[in-house]
């Protein structure tokens, strides 16, 4: 898959995302303040943007329409199924992330249970888009890595409650800008890590002053056998300049 990240730096200011995966021991873990601050970073670079992206979530040729609305810690995610947009909620706060469905003029807040499922029969679900483990509140620092000549911070955080699709998370943190470098999703089971999901970014774009996402790969996995089930691109278009009126 080709690499689009010719202008670094810059990349990792926004909100630069590289996601992929690799298998890893299990480590002890314990209290630890600096994965807390890590994960702070990533929050806010993860998050503070305003942005209105139109786009589709592609599969084996089928395409969905799909909106994403930020307004900084809060973000409006739609899908078009028949001739109903599906509108949900997400907010980011210190207290955690919540999700909530907007259905009949309210908003109602969103079934755990579902988490894990699938958005119109892709490989994309509701926790995927919901980022949820960046406020999972068990986590610990592992080690320092380099990616694409980074420093980077890597980050276990462990699922509190065991619903959605994974059961432990592993994030690569940008040292100097926050940006999430690699997401890795894994069941566990006797010890080890069976990878359930992999994400990749493609390609990024410039809207405004800032980059955000172009096209992301997302590949979903059975943790037991571990053969690929299925792959699924989510897709933004750039926004059109508009003009002014006089």
């Amino acid at each position: 898959m080709k690499c689009y990240f010719s202008s670094m730096n810059k990349w990792f200011k926004a909100t630069g995302v590289a996601l992929a995966a690799l298998a890893l021991s299990v480590p002890q873990l314990s209290a630890d303040p600096a994965a807390d601050k890590i994960l702070a970073k990533a929050r806010i670079a993860s998050t503070l943007q305003t942005q209105n992206l139109m786009g589709h979530i592609r599969k084996d040729g089928k395409k969905v329409p799909i909106a994403l609305y930020l307004r900084k810690q809060d973000i409006q995610f739609q899908y078009y199924d028949g001739k109903v947009w599906n509108k949900f909620h997400m907010r980011f706060k210190d207290g955690g992330g919540q999700l909530f469905e907007l259905k009949d003029g309210k908003t109602l807040k969103f079934d755990k249970n579902k988490l894990s499922q699938s958005i119109m029969n892709t490989d994309l679900s509701y926790q995927d888009l919901a980022m949820s483990f960046l406020y999972w509140k068990k986590a610990t620092t592992l080690n320092q890595e380099n990616i694409k000549g980074q420093k980077c911070d890597v980050v276990r955080l462990d699922n509190p409650g065991g619903e959605g699709d994974y059961d432990v998370v592993h994030a690569w943190v940008h040292q100097k800008y926050g940006a999430l470098m690699k997401v890795v999703g894994y069941k566990t089971r006797d010890g080890k890590y069976y990878r359930a999901k992999e994400f990749a970014v493609d390609k990024l774009m410039k809207v405004g002053k800032e980059y955000t996402l172009r096209t992301m790969k997302v590949d979903r996995y059975d943790p037991n056998s571990r053969k690929l089930l299925g792959s699924t691109y989510l897709e933004f278009d750039k926004p059109k300049a508009v003009r002014k009126p006089l």
